[in-house]
C-alpha cells in the first residue's frame, strides 16, 4: 500500500497535496456538484433492518462512513444482481427485476426511488434465475426511453423499457456469449457484449429488432516472459467492455485473476490487459488511456475523466477483492476487502 500511495504521490505532484486529497475525501465535505465515483464497502446495522452506508471513494482504500440508511438485505449477495449507473438490481423468486436508488450515495433514504419491472419470461431452453449483469441505456430507469437490459448466464438477453412494462427476450445461439457481460455504447446506441476471448463482439439495438457482430483484429500484442505467460495461461479471464463518454473511446479489458493458494475460494488479480478498438475492429494494446480511470466490478463497467485526479488507472472490485492497477506499468495494488454489494457508482449530480 505504501508504494501505491508514493506512486499516487508522484502523479498528484507533492505529497502535501495527496494528504489533502486524502483529507478531502474523507471529511465528508465534498464540495463539489459531483459527487465522485465510489465503492460500496457495507452498511452499518442502526436497526429496523437498516444500515448505515460505508463507501469507498478513489484509490484510499479508506472507508467514509455516510448517514444515509440503506435496507441491510441489499448486502446479501443472493438478492442483488447488478446495478447501473447508481441503481441497484433485485431479483425476487418470482421473477420480478426491481431497481432502486438506495446504494446511491446522493439519492434520498426518507423517499427512495423503487422501480418494479414486469415478470421475466423464460425462452426456451434457457434460464432466468442466474444473471450475469444489468446495464441500462439512460442514467435513470425513470427515463421515457430507457432501456434495461439484463444478461442472464447461458443464451438469454432480456430487455425491458420500464415506461412500457413490457421484456423483449432475444436468445443468443453463439456459446461464446453465454457468460459475457453487457454494456451500453451510448456513441452507438446499441448494447454490447464481448465474446469469450474477447475476439467477437455483438450488439443489439435498444428494441432488440436488429443486430450486429463485430470481430476483432488484436494489433501491438505485449511481449511477455516465458514465466508471465505461463502465469496469464493458468488464470480465470473474464473480458469487459468500457466505452469513454466523453472522448467517445472504447476499450476491451482483459482480467486475468487466479484462486490464492492459502484460499482456493478467493481470486486475486495477476495482470490486466486493455485494448483501444477503432471503427475497423483493430483491438490495439495500451498502456496509455489519457486522463481515464477505469473501473470494473459487478457493476456496468465505466469510464471516468480524471481532472485533478491520478490518471490512466483501472479499479477493479469483486466480492473479496479491491485491486488497483496502475497501466503505466501495470503495477497491481490490492487491499483487503469484503463487500457483498461489490459494486462500483459512477460519479452523481448532487441534488
Amino acid at each position: 500500500m505504501s508504494l501505491l500511495l508514493s506512486r499516487l504521490s508522484k502523479r498528484l505532484g507533492e505529497p502535501a497535496l495527496l494528504r489533502r486529497s486524502c483529507f478531502h475525501l474523507l471529511s465528508n465535505g465534498f464540495s463539489s456538484s459531483t459527487f465522485p465515483a465510489c465503492s460500496i464497502a457495507r452498511a452499518e446495522p442502526c436497526g429496523d433492518d437498516l444500515g448505515k452506508l460505508v463507501i469507498r471513494v478513489d484509490k484510499k482504500f479508506c472507508d467514509t462512513y455516510l448517514e444515509k440508511k440503506v435496507p441491510l438485505d441489499l448486502m446479501n449477495e443472493m438478492v442483488t444482481v447488478g446495478a447501473s449507473h447508481g441503481w441497484v438490481a433485485t431479483l425476487k423468486e418470482n421473477g420480478i427485476v426491481r431497481l432502486q436508488d438506495d446504494l446511491n450515495p446522493v439519492a434520498s433514504d426518507t423517499n427512495p426511488k423503487r422501480i418494479a419491472l414486469p415478470p421475466l419470461v423464460t425462452l426456451p431452453h434457457c434460464q432466468t434465475k442466474v444473471v450475469t449483469n444489468v446495464a441500462m441505456s439512460t442514467s435513470s430507469p425513470e427515463d421515457e426511453d430507457c432501456v434495461v437490459a439484463v444478461k442472464f448466464l447461458g443464451p438469454q438477453l432480456s430487455l425491458c423499457r420500464p415506461a412500457q412494462c413490457k421484456w423483449t427476450n432475444i436468445m443468443i445461439k453463439n456459446p461464446c456469449f453465454f457468460s459475457s457481460r453487457v454494456m451500453f455504447s451510448e456513441k452507438d446506441g446499441m448494447f454490447r457484449m464481448p465474446g469469450s476471448g474477447g475476439h467477437l463482439i455483438g450488439s443489439w439495438d435498444r428494441f432488440g429488432k436488429q443486430h450486429k457482430f463485430q470481430r476483432l483484429k488484436f494489433k501491438n500484442l505485449p511481449e511477455l516472459t516465458k514465466a508471465k505467460r505461463e502465469l496469464l495461461c493458468s488464470c480465470s479471464v473474464s473480458e469487459h467492455l468500457v466505452e469513454s463518454r466523453i472522448t467517445g473511446e472504447t476499450f476491451l479489458v482483459k482480467w486475468f485473476r487466479k484462486a490464492t493458494p492459502k484460499c482456493l475460494s478467493k481470486m486475486k488479480t495477476r495482470g490486466l490487459m486493455v485494448f483501444k478498438i477503432d471503427e475497423e475492429g483493430k483491438a490495439v494494446y495500451t498502456q496509455d488511456i489519457g486522463y481515464l480511470n477505469i473501473f470494473i466490478s459487478k457493476s456496468e463497467a465505466f469510464c471516468d475523466p480524471a481532472i485533478e485526479k491520478p490518471s490512466n488507472f483501472a479499479e477493479l472490485l469483486d466480492f473479496d477483492e479491491m485491486t488497483t492497477v496502475c497501466l503505466d506499468d501495470y503495477f497491481i495494488a490490492s487491499g483487503n476487502f469484503t463487500s457483498r454489494a461489490p459494486y462500483f457508482i459512477p460519479p452523481q449530480n448532487q441534488m
